[in-house]
C-alpha cells in the first residue's frame, strides 16, 4: 500500500544542482556556528532555509544532551522537513558538531524561489517528505503523549496528531521500559501531554497543541484572501492545490484533521493510480503538500461558526473563538459526518471504546477483543477489513438486508468470504454496556436481542451535512445539503443560489459519495471561481 513520503533509508542522496544552490547564495546570507551551539531548538519556527556549505549539522537529545541519531547533515544538504511549507515548527532540536558554514535564505523568498524552479522544488520537497516519513515512523517529536489509552482527551490529541501526520511519542503508562517510567514520574503517572522536555499541558486539546506546533497561524496578521476554503477533505484539498496553482490567495480552514470523512479509511483501492490501494490521511496529505507547495496556506483545528456577507459582496466568516477571516469569495466542501446513534451512554463512552473512524490509532484497542462495525458503505466495509487484522473477529452490524446498493462489490465480496467478518443483517445496535469503557453492546436482530461482548465499537452510518455555519447564505435540501447548479437557477454545477459562494463535494446536494468525485468537484471549481474574481475585479475597477 501506498504510503506518504519515500523511505528515507532506501533513497539515492542527489545533491542541488549548482545552479540552484547559487540562486539561493543570492536570497541568502553566509553564517558560521562554532561548535556546539544550536542552530534550532525545539518549537522554533521553521522561518529559515539552511543549507550547509561545510561541517557537520547533528539531532540532539532534548533530554540528555547527546546526539540523538546516527545519521547527520553535512556539506551539500540542507535542514528542514514538510512543515516548512505551512510556516510549522522544528520538532528536533539541531546542534553544530564542528564549526558549520552555512547559507540561510529566508523562508518567504525561498518558497517564491522554488515556485519559479520547479526542479529545485520537487528536490526539496522529495527530501522534505521523506524526512518527515521518518520522524513519523520513529517518533521523533518534540511532543510526548502519555496514556492516551486511560483519557479520552489525552486520546484526542494523539489522534489528531496521527490524521494529520505529524510525530511525535506515544507512552502506554501500563509499559515496564525505563523511558516510560522517566516520563511518567514527569507528569505523576497522570495522563498527559508534554511539550518539549519540561512543559506539561494542563486540559490537552488538539488546538492547544496545534498553537505550539505552529499549525494554528496567526491568521490575524491577514484577515483578507481571494478564497476561503471551509473544510480540509478531499474536495477541499483539491481545490486548494488548484486555487495555489492559479495565483489565487486562498486559505483552508479545517476543524478536525486534513483527509475529512476520507481520513478515516485507512485502506482505499479504487481510487485510480494506487492499484495496492492508499489510505485517506495518506491521499489527502500528498494534496496538502502539492497545495502548500503553491502558497495555499492550512490552518486547523478551528471551526467556522457563522458567516455573513459584506455590503462590497465579500464574506466574513466568524471562527470558534471569536477571530474573523473575510474573502471575496467561499467554498464549501465541509462534507459530512456520522451520524451519533440515539444510545444512553454513547457521549460518555466516545473515546473510550466508541470510535468513528478506524486508522492504526484505533485498531490498538481491537487486540484480544471482536470488534464491532455499524455501517453498510465503503468506509464500514473499508474499516471492517482492517480491523479484521487485529482483532479476534469483526461483526459488521447493517440494518438492511443486503450490502449490493451501499457498498461496492469487490469490497462486500471480501467480507463475505472473510472467516473472521461475519455480517450480520437486519439488525441494529439498541444498548450499551460498561461504564469508564465499553464493555459490550445489546444487538437488535429479527429473532430478537442478545449481548455481544466488545471493548471496540465503530459507528460509520449516515451522512450529516455540516451547513449550518452558513447562516442561511445559501439553500439547502430538506437534509441540509447544499443546493447547486440548475436546482437555484445557475450555469454551472458547483454555483449556489449567492454570488460569490460555491460548493463541491459530499456536501452537495446530489453529489455522487466518493473520493474520486469529491477531487473532481474540488479541481473543476477552481477555473469558475477565478473567473468570478477576475469579473469582480473588472467591475471594481469600472466603477
Amino acid at each position: 500500500m501506498e504510503q506518504l513520503g519515500q523511505d528515507l533509508e532506501t533513497m539515492r542522496r542527489v545533491p542541488l544542482a549548482d545552479d540552484h544552490v547559487d540562486a539561493i547564495c543570492e536570497i541568502g546570507v553566509e553564517k558560521t556556528y562554532p561548535a556546539g551551539t544550536i542552530v534550532s531548538d525545539l518549537g522554533d519556527p521553521m522561518d529559515t532555509f539552511v543549507y550547509v556549505i561545510d561541517g557537520e549539522l547533528e539531532v540532539v537529545d532534548p533530554r540528555t544532551g547527546e546526539r540523538l541519531l546516527e545519521a547527520s547533515l553535512g556539506p551539500t544538504q540542507f535542514m528542514g522537513e514538510i512543515g516548512f511549507l505551512n510556516a510549522g515548527v522544528h520538532y528536533l532540536k539541531m546542534r553544530a558538531a564542528k564549526e558549520t558554514r552555512v547559507i540561510e535564505a529566508p523562508r518567504t523568498a525561498m518558497l517564491d524561489l522554488m515556485s519559479r524552479i520547479p526542479e529545485l522544488s520537487d528536490h526539496i520537497i522529495t527530501v522534505f517528505s521523506a524526512r518527515r516519513r521518518k520522524q513519523f515512523e520513529l517518533r521523533n517529536s518534540a511532543v510526548k503523549i502519555i496514556g492516551a489509552d486511560r483519557d479520552p482527551k489525552v486520546q484526542a490529541v494523539e489522534q489528531f496528531m496521527s490524521r494529520n501526520r505529524i510525530p511525535f511519542q506515544s507512552f502506554d503508562m501500563d509499559a515496564r521500559d525505563a523511558e516510560t517510567a522517566k516520563v511518567c514520574d514527569l507528569t505523576g503517572h497522570e495522563p498527559s501531554v508534554m511539550l518539549g522536555t519540561d512543559q506539561k499541558l494542563d486540559d490537552p486539546t488538539p488546538r492547544k497543541v496545534a498553537q505550539y506546533l505552529g499549525l494554528d497561524l496567526n491568521i490575524c496578521s491577514q484577515r483578507d484572501f481571494d478564497l476561503l476554503i471551509v473544510g480540509g477533505g478531499p474536495a477541499g484539498v483539491a481545490a486548494a492545490v488548484y486555487a495555489g496553482s492559479e495565483g489565487l490567495d486562498a486559505l483552508v480552514i479545517e476543524d478536525t484533521a486534513i483527509g475529512g470523512q476520507a481520513g478515516t479509511s485507512s485502506r482505499i483501492e479504487n481510487y485510480m493510480g494506487f492499484p495496492t490501494g492508499i489510505s485517506g490521511t495518506d491521499l489527502v496529505w500528498r494534496g496538502q503538500i502539492q497545495a502548500m507547495k503553491f502558497g495555499t496556506r492550512f490552518v486547523m483545528p478551528r471551526r467556522v461558526k457563522g458567516l455573513t456577507k459584506r455590503e462590497d459582496g465579500s464574506f466574513c466568516a466568524t471562527l470558534d473563538d471569536g477571530d474573523e477571516i473575510c474573502a471575496k469569495a467561499i467554498l464549501v466542501s465541509t462534507g459530512v459526518q456520522y451520524r451519533r446513534l440515539p444510545l444512553e451512554k454513547l457521549e460518555e463512552l466516545e473515546g473510550a471504546g466508541v470510535f468513528y473512524s478506524a486508522t492504526e490509532m484505533e485498531a490498538r484497542f481491537c487486540s484480544n477483543t471482536e470488534a464491532v462495525v455499524i455501517g453498510g458503505g465503503n468506509s464500514a466495509g473499508q474499516a471492517a477489513m482492517y480491523l479484521s487484522r487485529s482483532a479476534k473477529h469483526v461483526h459488521l452490524i447493517v440494518r438492511s438486508g443486503s450490502l449490493a446498493a451501499s457498498m461496492s462489490s469487490y469490497l462486500s465480496s471480501r467480507l463475505e468470504a472473510d472467516p473472521k467478518v461475519t455480517i450480520h443483517y437486519h439488525t441494529s445496535v439498541s444498548e450499551l454496556h460498561g461504564e469508564s469503557w465499553l464493555e459490550g453492546v445489546t444487538l437488535k436482530t429479527p429473532d430478537g436481542e442478545t449481548r455481544q461482548d466488545t471493548t471496540a465499537l465503530f459507528i460509520m452510518i449516515g451522512a450529516a451535512p455540516n451547513t449550518d455555519w452558513l447562516s442561511g447564505l445559501v439553500e439547502t435540501d430538506d437534509k441540509g445539503f447544499v443546493l447547486t447548479g440548475a436546482c437555484v437557477d445557475r450555469e454551472t454545477p458547483f454555483e449556489t443560489g449567492t454570488d460569490g459562494i460555491f460548493a463541491v463535494g459530499d456536501v452537495r446536494s446530489g453529489s455522487v459519495k466518493r473520493v474520486a468525485s469529491a477531487v473532481g468537484e474540488g479541481s473543476v471549481v477552481v477555473s469558475r471561481i477565478w473567473t468570478y474574481l477576475d469579473e469582480l475585479q473588472t467591475t471594481a475597477k469600472s466603477t
